[in-house]
């Protein structure tokens, strides 16, 4: 399977468990705290298959890069955590720098 679609896989599920993380209330509520500890061991996973055709920085890069803008975004639609212009602006780098990475690195493409 394309790479790619696997590091979209991990970003997704890596950021269902981080926001599980929040849901399980500091590890008391045992359902959102199973799902976390299973989506971050996948998502593992899943990133130790993809480190094998890709390379490392990139891909990290990218899963933490994008997971950070869903999971602010998600926190802010989900939970009401507020945001403020530092914070949009910020987010907004980091996508930026993940544009740039998929766009102009060599290791990429």
């Amino acid at each position: 399977m394309n790479p790619w679609i696997l590091l979209a896989f991990a970003i997704v599920i890596e950021v269902t468990g981080t926001n599980c993380i929040k849901a399980s209330e500091g590890f008391t509520k045992p359902i959102p705290t199973a799902i976390a500890i299973i989506a971050f061991v996948c998502s593992l996973y899943l990133l130790s298959i993809i480190s094998k055709t890709l390379p490392i920085g990139i891909v990290y890069a990218v899963w933490s890069g994008i997971g950070i803008v869903l999971t602010s975004t998600i926190g802010y639609f989900i939970f009401g955590q507020k945001l403020s212009l530092s914070d949009f602006i910020g987010i907004g780098l980091i996508l930026a720098g993940v544009l740039v990475i998929n766009l102009f690195s060599s290791a990429t493409h």
